[in-house]
């Protein structure tokens, strides 16, 4: 159903209310804001809770938003922020220093972004998918072998296998030549139980060996396409009146601070430069994350590798503040690591493209 103009000007007022004094927002705040009566506001606000935008906490108090009234918002209604003159100045000062190294610049841009909108935040670069681009298998005794791998970022990993049983040379050059043949080319999320199978089959092995070396390549592909996920101010959740509670506060912030929890959504960030994604509570996959919302911008950060910045905070969160700010620190990161120019602030088209897949 479409909501009417003066609809859509309460559910915007009842969420900036809330987010900006963390209490219910009653008609009576809003009489003269809207410039109704209270009992009109009072109807309309009954209406946007029956139809899901709004939340009554309690009999007598005023009204919040709820999960979908946060999404319109994010989508449809908060009006973009530009940065001030004083914040851009703050990031562009941060992002000066060409020559420092990837590691290093991460954990300053968790810590600027973080400092900047008072939420946890997180930075990460992601390498491009890595494959074995040649294996070599080195016959030492009739017990023993090596397994040598060179992969497609040019690392090399082996791996020394001692068997409970014998086998001969023949066997060994075997096996070196079938998994040059089906295992070179592939990442590791593209071998399969299939794949093994059909090489146990052509190798004639009846004792695991292209199981174990399978493993052996899989470890090492994962390993090399994980990137470290800095995180930055996770107490910053201490100050959130939603996290007052010491075990949920707690809760989440060792949640947080654990970021490989954060490399599973990836998937569904667009990586495009400058793509900002929105998830807001339920929308979460992680269950620590259902009273909580996700602001998730990618940049550019050369040589093939997709960077992502983010802040998780309540979804009472300044969405329009949180997004200028991540977009304009998404757009200087891409200059800086590739010379690439991204757009600055929030894309509601894209906001609104990834809110679909939770409908």
């Amino acid at each position: 159903m479409e909501l009417s103009e003066r609809k859509k000007r309460i559910l915007t007022a009842v969420v900036e209310g809330y987010i900006a004094t963390a209490e219910p927002v009653g008609s009576k705040a809003l009489a003269e804001q809207i410039g109704c009566s209270s009992a009109t506001i009072r109807s309309e606000m009954s209406e946007l809770t029956a139809m899901g935008y709004l939340e009554q906490p309690h009999t007598s108090a005023g009204r919040v938003p709820s999960p979908a009234g946060y999404r319109l918002y994010v989508n449809e209604l908060m009006e973009r922020q530009r940065l001030t003159e004083a914040e851009a100045a703050a990031i562009n000062d941060k992002l000066a220093k060409k020559d420092q190294q990837i590691e290093k610049l991460m954990n300053e841009v968790g810590q600027l972004t973080s400092s900047m909108t008072q939420y946890p935040a997180y930075a990460l670069a992601v390498k491009p998918p890595v494959a074995a681009k040649r294996f070599d298998f080195i016959y030492v005794d009739q017990n023993t072998f090596i397994v040598v791998a060179l992969l497609t970022d040019n690392t090399v990993k082996n791996k020394l296998i001692h068997l409970p049983f014998s086998v001969h040379q023949e066997q060994i050059t075997t096996l070196s030549a079938l998994f040059n043949a089906n295992f070179t080319g592939v990442t590791d999320r593209e071998i399969t139980d299939s794949l093994i199978r059909t090489t146990e089959r052509a190798a004639h092995d009846t004792y695991g060996l292209v199981a174990v070396v399978a493993s052996f390549t899989m470890e090492c592909l994962a390993a090399a396409r994980t990137a470290p996920v800095r995180v930055a101010g996770a107490s910053q959740l201490l100050s959130q009146p939603e996290f007052r509670d010491p075990d949920k506060a707690h809760a989440l912030m060792n949640f947080i601070s654990d970021g490989s929890h954060l490399l599973d959504d990836l998937p569904a960030v667009s990586p495009e430069p400058g793509s900002l994604r929105v998830t807001i509570g339920p929308e979460n996959l992680a269950e620590e994350l259902r009273d909580s919302s996700v602001v998730m911008a990618s940049y550019d950060a050369g040589g093939g590798m997709r960077g992502y910045i983010g802040v998780v905070g309540p979804t009472r969160m300044d969405y329009s503040s949180v997004a200028a700010k991540l977009s304009y620190i998404a757009a200087g990161l891409s200059r800086l690591l590739a010379g690439t120019d991204a757009p600055e602030g929030l894309n509601n088209k894209m906001v609104l493209k990834e809110s679909e897949r939770h409908e």
